[in-house]
């Protein structure tokens, strides 16, 4: 579908040169940039982060054993603390 977008001078000769790089239309380009915006999640969901400040005891005590089995496994480097 046909639509205007107004995009200043600066970044659209930015996207022209990389549409050239990758021997696509200005575009088809766009429309990429476009889908993966759209479609890719630019953080974790709110949703899930209130989920996990009230992990169960019995997901804790996995995420625990599981820490623990990692950290012995390493050889060479100190775990971080998350």
């Amino acid at each position: 579908m046909p639509t205007t977008v107004h995009i200043p001078d600066p970044l659209l000769k930015s996207v022209d040169r990389r549409a050239k790089a990758l021997g696509i239309s200005r575009n088809r380009l766009v429309v990429r940039a476009l889908e993966q915006a759209v479609s890719v999640r630019s953080g974790w969901a709110p949703e899930f982060l209130k989920r996990l400040r009230h992990v169960d005891r019995e997901t804790s005590a996995a995420a625990d054993a599981l820490l623990d089995a990692v950290t012995q496994a390493r050889r060479s480097k100190k775990p971080r603390d998350l």
